[in-house]
């Protein structure tokens, strides 16, 4: 089992910055990519960004390419979610997760094993 604690949410500006992070424990060897997905009320769960725990290697969803960022801290075993100059349209709850998605499956849900309880991003206008 795997056990993800996801943390920086809150309420901000629009335009304003803000920094998730997501601290995996348990059996952390068995998975290999963290992905960072949200979810806005009546809409269904989409993928914002993912990164390999080895490589580093690091996929993002088209629409957030240039505002959002992830890097991680293998020793700490927590990945972070950088996002900037944000719009009230990425107000939702953020979730993390991990697993060992293939290429084609990085940016989809069922690529994941394990998700944290989520925390939620409010942007105003």
């Amino acid at each position: 089992q795997v056990q993800l604690i996801e943390s920086g949410g809150g309420l901000v500006q629009a335009g304003g910055s803000l920094r998730l992070s997501c601290a995996a424990s348990g059996r952390t060897f068995s998975t290999n990519a963290m992905g960072w997905f949200r979810q806005a009320p009546g809409k269904e769960r989409e993928f914002v960004a993912a990164i390999r725990w080895s490589s580093a290697t690091t996929w993002y969803a088209d629409s957030l390419k240039g505002r959002f960022a992830i890097s991680r801290d293998n020793a700490k075993n927590t990945v972070y979610l950088q996002m900037n100059s944000l719009k009230a349209e990425d107000t939702a709850v953020y979730y993390c997760a991990t697993g060992s998605p293939t290429r084609l499956r990085v940016g989809t849900p069922t690529g994941y094993d394990y998700w944290g309880q989520g925390t939620q991003v409010t942007v105003s206008s």
